[in-house]
């Protein structure tokens, strides 16, 4: 089959993405515009109820399909009624989005020091929370022939030196497991590891005149620090059938930051 262009739309598709109620320049928000845009009928999934709506109102403004879901990713119970509204408005679903995390919350707890309590609390969100969403979404994505998960890592797994590294680092691990699984039922499963970005959980962390932003800004090959927006043709690549022969694979989008071989 000749490529083209299209092979990157999403029209006809079905997308569920976590964490992407977040207000401003975040990552979420990115994720969902761009699935939209794309074609796609979103269901924007928060924990914040407020906040998903928002950003849902802003994709239908635009004439695309969107829902708003509250979800609690850590709680079954939970991500199980996210699929179901996810079927109920649109018929099923063939993208997933793993975006929904904790980081400024856990970024600077030393290993050495937390507490079992906080640590379970961090596994809970950045891997169960990830594993709960998939189980949800599988059976859907089987009946409609396949589907497309992505997992949100972070440069700071490679290599993981911190708490938040460590959660990452899991979900890599998940995200390979998870493909190997699901490949039968042409589900692919991939990754994504962005570096420092402007969203406003990133400038928290790494505001443009801290230390950090100066290290990266002299290591990477290009820029340091880029807008969440650099992320979503990475994105439309792994969910599209342009990357229908991609899966277990982690793509670092940070301006060359962290480069493997």
């Amino acid at each position: 089959m000749a490529f083209s262009n299209e092979q990157f739309r999403l029209d006809g598709k079905v997308a569920v993405v976590t964490g992407a109620g977040g207000r401003g320049n975040s990552i979420g928000r990115a994720y969902a515009l761009g699935l939209a845009n794309a074609g796609a009928a979103v269901v924007v999934a928060d924990i914040n109820g407020d906040g998903a709506q928002s950003v849902a109102d802003e994709i239908t403004a635009l004439g695309c399909k969107a829902i708003a879901v509250r979800v609690d990713i850590t709680n079954r119970e939970s991500t199980a009624a996210m699929a179901a509204s996810a079927t109920e408005a649109f018929g099923g679903i063939d993208i997933l989005v793993n975006n929904a995390a904790l980081m400024v919350e856990i970024v600077g707890a030393p290993a050495s020091q937390i507490s079992t309590e906080n640590f379970d609390r961090a596994l809970r969100v950045n891997l169960h929370g990830a594993l709960n969403c998939t189980q949800a979404v599988i059976a859907s994505m089987a009946a409609r022939g396949g589907g497309r998960i992505v997992n949100q890592l972070s440069a700071g797994a490679f290599p993981a030196q911190t708490v938040y590294g460590v959660t990452k680092l899991a979900l890599l691990g998940l995200t390979t497991t998870l493909a190997t699984e699901l490949g039968s039922q042409n589900i692919t499963v991939n990754a994504i590891a962005p570096g420092m970005t402007t969203s406003a959980a990133g400038l928290s962390l790494t505001p443009p005149d801290s230390p950090l932003v100066a290290y990266v800004q002299g290591r990477t090959p290009i820029h340091g620090m880029a807008d969440p927006q650099e992320l979503v043709g990475p994105l439309l690549l792994l969910v599209s059938e342009a990357g229908r022969w991609m899966t277990g694979q982690t793509l670092n989008v940070d301006g060359g930051w962290v480069m493997r071989s």
